[in-house]
């Protein structure tokens, strides 16, 4: 599993443990010029041997390059032969078996791409305490912060000349691309904390507006968001997102929330050192 990371000390511990505890072997983590504890984090697993770590010191969010790196050094350094291009906030989950590993192993041997949807859980009154325990309200539907369908994730064969897009939502390389659909579904936490989102979106926003060398498109939801906070508007557009014990009991009613805790569920089965609050 491949991670690109910057400042997600409050879930990355949890994103570890699970996916370990799912079947994967091994983890190369990109952290981004953190200045929170996840450097420290990684660095614990670094020492037990289940992580590389590298350090970007670059600020332009290039991140089909820094993720291109890691897919292929998983390929090349790491015996890899499955690579999950992952977020920090973001939980893979089988579909029709007990785990990843055998997930992945039970996948025809003509599919060499693995796309896997995502849905989002909604941040709640409280969620920064302990967002695993908290947040366990998700859209039946989910949307981007502009309205669009959430775009899929991909894992992929490990091969040495992959290269991984931009959101990690394809991978080029393979001569004859077969992916396979509804093996695996991505429980998704992008909104845990006010502030959390919102050192997401400037940080983020700022490193895109360095990066010359991709184009407009790219990175269009962050560039959107990181203007809302440039008008002063992000604080609204996290209230719209947040849900009241009201509201939650409202969207429960409509349909358009459902409830879902085997998360917290699964990782209270787990030994984690600081156990999330749960």
């Amino acid at each position: 599993m491949t991670l690109l990371l910057r400042d997600e000390q409050d879930v990355i511990r949890a994103n570890i443990e699970f996916h370990r505890a799912q079947g994967v072997d091994f983890f190369i983590a990109t952290d981004n010029k953190s200045v929170d504890s996840t450097p420290d984090i990684l660095k614990e697993y670094e020492r037990e041997g289940i992580l590389h770590y590298i350090y970007e010191g670059d600020d332009n969010y290039n991140q089909t390059a820094w993720v291109t790196r890691m897919a292929r050094l998983a390929a090349t350094d790491f015996d890899a032969t499955w690579v999950i291009n992952n977020d920090a906030d973001e939980f893979w989950w089988p579909m029709t078996h007990a785990t990843l590993r055998e997930e992945l192993a039970a996948v025809p041997r003509h599919n060499n791409i693995v796309q896997a949807d995502r849905y989002n859980f909604v941040p709640v009154d409280g969620s920064a305490d302990a967002f695993a325990s908290k947040m366990i309200y998700r859209d039946k539907v989910s949307l981007n912060a502009k309205g669009r369908p959430l775009p899929p994730k991909v894992a992929h064969r490990a091969i040495p000349n992959v290269t991984v897009a931009q959101g990690n939502h394809g991978v080029w390389g393979f001569k004859n691309p077969e992916p396979l659909l509804n093996a695996i579904e991505i429980a998704h936490f992008p909104l845990r904390s006010y502030a959390q989102f919102e050192n997401k979106i400037v940080k983020g926003g700022q490193a895109y507006e360095r990066n010359k060398e991709l184009g407009d498109s790219a990175g269009a939801t962050w560039k959107g968001l990181y203007e809302d906070y440039k008008a002063g508007n992000l604080p609204a557009h996290y209230a719209k997102e947040e849900y009241s014990p009201e509201r939650l009991q409202s969207g429960l009613d409509s349909g358009e929330l459902l409830v879902e805790e085997r998360l917290p569920e699964y990782l209270k089965t787990l030994n984690i050192k600081d156990n999330m609050g749960l």
